[in-house]
């Protein structure tokens, strides 16, 4: 297309076309393509509203109608040539249409703006990737389920510092990343709810004189209701921002799963296995098996919160209603998408395939004195000692059993009461592992039966 042809669709503004630069800088259809569908189902809704009230004839609405359709196929099928002289994927459609339908195509852009366009078309796509999110979440949390069920009572060391600190079990870890992914579907949902306005009929900021009914395209197009307020519609970008509010922090969780997981796969923890599927080898050492998907997600979180940042600049400084500035908000959150729903499908491909050893968690879980608090817990709760005092006593025997190189279970009864001279056998009931996480019967806890309850919950939840 020429200047001349970007020129038409400006209308008599403008005696001369931009040159290459500013074309450069301004067309958005390199980007904006991705909206192609959500701009034509827009274009279709305004235009049946537009006949339903009179506005403008029947028949034009049906050829427009049926006009976009053969536009969206093209598009589909690759067969369409998008202009970057024509800007935008709204000037490109209208002016495909023109060419398919002819003069009725001018009709179509009655009693609406680019302006109330592109904020129905982004806000459709971001919709959109919302449900998208929520699928992807969903599935996660039933792979988190199903190994949790699996190992709701394989005992694990639980961890302060990447310090052993107290038994868990391998359930009750999986369950804690259960939370943190529903956490962030129920953020997906409300996000969705709270950004369920159409802004079509917004016009370029003021609303139109033309009597249009903006009940009926919010309700062809999905929506709870039109906005309410024409200046917000055409300049709220609140609904991308929120997504990515809501996409970094799930980023940021897969990130902490992702540190874990090669943590874990390391020959030093041994504590999983990750498929083939999703592992790589060296270049040069044979015996690698790199969790490079897994460190990958670990990176994602850094372009996602990225955009985050970069559309909060954008926004912060623009008054009402529509700047050309709001072109730069698409890209980055196009970016955080794709690598948002990438991640999560690996993340979801890992956990499904992984296999915990439970041996070896086994092990780990008994070391370092992981049941200092339950002898500490066991001076209180039987010997009524004061907490401090309890803590004080613990620690001179931890220090014993790491001067004799053994763990606290392995201390006799005459070395336990050379600390406390009313310390009985039964002291050693709570030592092992397997009794210090059944104890954990507190709501939320990590013995299996609130593990196993938990689980419930959330299959229940989910349906």
């Amino acid at each position: 297309m020429t200047n001349k042809t970007s020129n038409k669709m400006w209308g008599g503004r403008f005696a001369a076309g931009p040159d290459a630069i500013m074309e450069a800088i301004n067309a958005s259809i390199g980007f904006d393509k991705r909206l192609a569908s959500q701009d034509i189902a827009g274009s279709r809704a305004h235009a049946a509203m537009l006949a339903a009230q009179g506005i403008i004839e029947t028949n034009d609405a049906e050829v427009i109608r049926e006009g976009l359709l053969t536009v969206l196929s093209e598009i589909e099928a690759g067969s369409f040539e998008f202009s970057a002289a024509l800007e935008d994927i709204h000037m490109n459609v209208e002016a495909r249409l023109k060419e398919v339908v002819g003069e009725s195509a001018g009709r179509l852009h009655t009693a609406r703006s680019r302006n109330d366009q592109v904020a129905t078309d982004f806000k459709l796509w971001v919709r959109d990737q919302l449900d998208a999110a929520d699928g992807a979440l969903e599935a996660l949390i039933r792979a988190l389920l199903a190994q949790a069920e699996v190992g709701a009572d394989w005992v694990m060391p639980g961890f302060t510092h990447l310090q052993t600190a107290q038994p868990v079990t391998w359930g009750h870890h999986m369950m804690a990343y259960v939370e943190m992914f529903g956490r962030d579907l129920s953020r997906m949902r409300d996000a969705r709810a709270r950004m369920n306005e159409s802004p079509l009929g917004a016009a370029a900021l003021a609303g139109t004189s033309f009597p249009i009914d903006r009940e009926m395209t919010a309700q062809a197009l999905g929506f709870g209701r039109p906005a309410a307020n024409s200046l917000d519609a055409v300049s709220d970008r609140d609904f991308a921002l929120e997504f990515l509010g809501a996409a970094s922090i799930c980023a940021m969780h897969l990130s902490r799963f992702a540190e874990e997981l090669v943590i874990w796969s390391s020959a030093q923890f041994r504590f999983v296995t990750l498929s083939d599927r999703f592992s790589t080898g060296s270049s040069i050492m044979p015996q690698k098996k790199n969790p490079d998907a897994a460190e990958l997600i670990r990176a994602k979180v850094g372009r996602i919160f990225g955009a985050n940042v970069a559309l909060m600049m954008v926004m912060k400084g623009l008054p009402l209603a529509y700047s050309k500035d709001m072109q730069e908000d698409k890209e980055q959150v196009f970016d955080a998408a794709d690598n948002l729903m990438l991640a999560l499908a690996a993340m979801d491909g890992m956990v499904r395939d992984m296999t915990a050893n439970r041996t070896q968690l086994a092990a780990a879980a008994g070391s370092g004195f992981s049941t200092a608090t339950d002898l500490a817990d066991w001076l209180v709760r039987v010997l009524g000692l004061p907490f401090r005092d309890a803590h004080h006593i613990t620690g001179s025997l931890v220090a014993l059993a790491e001067k004799k190189g053994c763990d606290l279970p392995d201390l006799t009864l005459e070395e336990m009461q050379s600390a406390h001279a009313d310390i009985t056998d039964d002291v050693f009931s709570v030592l092992g592992v397997e009794n210090s996480v059944n104890s954990r019967m507190s709501y939320g806890g990590t013995a299996p039966a609130q593990v196993r309850a938990q689980i419930a919950r959330w299959k229940e939840k989910l349906g």
